[in-house]
């Protein structure tokens, strides 16, 4: 019998009530009645929110309404919109060949910041090429572990990786969001995860240190931090179906 190499980390304390409760979190906020009718807008606001925050979190802030009404040209915020927009579109591309998805990703995230050739290469690293394979194996059915769990490892394998030049973490960002779309869990895109990694970066950032180690500890760190933004993504999406229907 083949042991699913991410069982484990839900045996760490607290993660499996830690997903849980996200899981239910969401949930909760998806019977929003704004979802109803304007479903379609409330995606929408949760793609821009998301690509702000990831960019942000790139080192690249820029205020919501400015992007909104589409006077920021930064290259990294460009190309942070372009990867939010695409996600739909390359879910079922995901789990059959994520590591051609991974390059599209990149080319989207990473075009006029870094020269056209680098554009959805991996960096020529024996090492890098070898856990990019592992957790291909993983995004195309080597788990049965919870999407949450995927997307929490796939994002910060990627982030501590950073397999790809110029703006990887927008990359990462993007892949997590992925799963979560691929997987059915989140399949029209409501999710903000990435406004809740950017309401605790200092947490993020530190959280994502502690999984590179590869310790338990580390691990667990970053899968809490990764499931209390969740729950702010979820809160987020309740305040997003708000804001919409007051405006109505």
């Amino acid at each position: 019998m083949t042991t699913d190499p991410l069982a484990p980390l839900l045996a760490l304390a607290d993660i499996a009530a830690a997903v849980e409760q996200a899981r239910e979190r969401f949930d909760r906020a998806l019977g929003h009645r704004a979802l109803r009718r304007n479903g379609g807008q409330v995606a929408a606001e949760v793609s821009l929110r998301s690509a702000v925050a990831s960019a942000a979190l790139e080192g690249y802030a820029h205020e919501r309404e400015a992007v909104r009404a589409g006077t920021v040209t930064d290259p990294v915020v460009q190309g942070a919109l372009r990867v939010a927009g695409a996600l739909p579109g390359l879910s079922e591309l995901w789990p059959k060949a994520p590591r051609q998805a991974l390059a599209r990703l990149h080319v989207l995230a990473a075009r006029d910041v870094v020269a056209d050739d680098e554009l959805g290469r991996p960096v020529a690293d024996p090492v890098v090429a070898a856990r990019l394979d592992g957790l291909a194996g993983l995004v195309a059915g080597g788990t049965t572990a919870s999407p949450l769990v995927l997307a929490a490892v796939v994002h910060g394998e990627l982030l501590n990786l950073r397999p790809f030049a110029g703006p990887s973490g927008v990359v990462a960002r993007g892949a997590a969001r992925l799963v979560l779309l691929a997987s059915g869990f989140d399949p029209r895109g409501l999710l903000a995860v990435d406004v809740g990694h950017r309401e605790r970066e200092p947490e993020y950032v530190g959280s994502a240190g502690a999984f590179a180690t590869g310790t338990p500890d580390g691990l667990r760190s970053w899968l809490r931090h990764y499931m209390a933004a969740v729950e702010v993504g979820a809160d987020q999406l309740t305040a997003i179906g708000d804001e919409i229907l007051a405006a109505a």
